[in-house]
């Protein structure tokens, strides 16, 4: 049975990660630093269904500062999701801590590879790695971050394409786009536009110009992750994980309250810096090297995300404990 070190495994996309995993017969060991980013008591929440299963293990700790090498101990794989998100917040002072987490934790994480080799480097990069765009983005496209974010994964992606260069890593880097679904971040927009109409006020829409955005259902999403562990591929490769039908956001908006019911209002805000107009990845690269084919079409994935939301509400009264004995480890430093 092979083992794979899954890093960010407590968040959104991660924990849907090693469902999929699990399903599929790996060993998980999972590392997360649980980030106050939103609510650890959230991140731990998304671990309910992995912490029961005898082919996990949680570990907490912090790939910037922790020693790395006992946690590749027996690895044959690793995939590494954990980074600090956020393209508007990414900006002023804070931006070292996108140093620390996003290129730092990778490059760590890849020295001490370099010197206990694995089968398989999975990293999550993002679409924020390339410049304005009205057209398709292909893996050849001008690459032009619009945010310090961006330019964090765009680092992190240029570090593991040195080490497949230089140390012979075979390294997958994928391009997500605006991955949605179940357990998605409090800060995202499909996640603020459900909760701005479940409580009855207004959701925030930033600048006059209408965005689209290439909607990436998170289960699609973890299976390109997956399937990216054993796929035949060149060391470096960098591929587009998209649904490939960018949805102007006020049709999102429409298409929220008619899964809900009811009206949706809108406060306009100011532009954010960094934000982009347009999304369209084309992943047909990613079809071919992977047979990857997204399956959920955007009504779907709401359906299923709104979903989600209500039921949290139906246990609000949910504890940190609800995640079983991880959470029990690790509750000193969440409380």
């Amino acid at each position: 049975m092979n083992t794979v070190m899954l890093t960010g495994v407590a968040g959104f996309i991660g924990s849907h990660v090693g469902e999929m995993l699990l399903e599929r017969g790996w060993r998980i060991r999972g590392v997360d630093a649980l980030t106050d980013t939103y609510d650890p008591a959230a991140k731990l929440r998304n671990l309910a269904l992995l912490d029961h299963s005898p082919l996990f293990e949680f570990v907490h700790a912090d790939l910037a500062t922790a020693d790395l090498r006992p946690l590749l101990d027996g690895v044959d794989a690793v995939i590494h999701l954990a980074a600090e998100p956020g393209v508007s917040k990414s900006w002023g002072t804070v931006f070292p801590t996108y140093v620390n987490r996003n290129v730092l934790s990778t490059q760590r994480l890849l020295e001490a590879v370099a010197e206990r080799p694995v089968d398989r480097f999975v990293y999550a990069s993002s679409s924020s790695v390339y410049g304005p765009n009205s057209g398709t983005m292909h893996e050849s496209s001008v690459l032009a971050p619009l945010s310090p974010y961006g330019v964090s994964k765009l680092a992190g992606e240029c570090l593991v394409g040195a080490y497949a260069q230089e140390r012979q890593l075979s390294s997958v880097s994928l391009r997500f786009f605006s991955v949605y679904g179940p357990r998605q971040r409090p800060d995202m927009a499909i996640h603020r536009f459900v909760e701005a109409l479940l409580d009855g006020r207004p959701a925030e829409i930033y600048g006059q110009q209408v965005q689209l955005r290439d909607f990436t259902y998170v289960e699609d999403v973890a299976a390109a992750v997956v399937g990216s562990l054993t796929a035949s591929v060149a060391p470096g490769t960098v591929l587009n994980i998209a649904y490939g039908d960018p949805v102007a956001i006020p049709d999102v908006l429409r298409m929220v309250e008619a899964e809900i019911g009811g009206r949706l209002d809108v406060a306009q805000r100011p532009h954010r810096a960094g934000d982009t107009g347009r999304t369209h990845g084309d992943s047909s690269a990613a079809r071919e090297v992977l047979g990857w084919v997204p399956t959920v079409d955007l009504a779907t994935g709401l359906a299923r995300q709104v979903a989600w939301h209500r039921a949290l509400r139906q246990r609000p009264v949910e504890t940190v404990a609800a995640a079983g004995p991880v959470a029990a480890d690790v509750r000193r430093q969440v409380l």
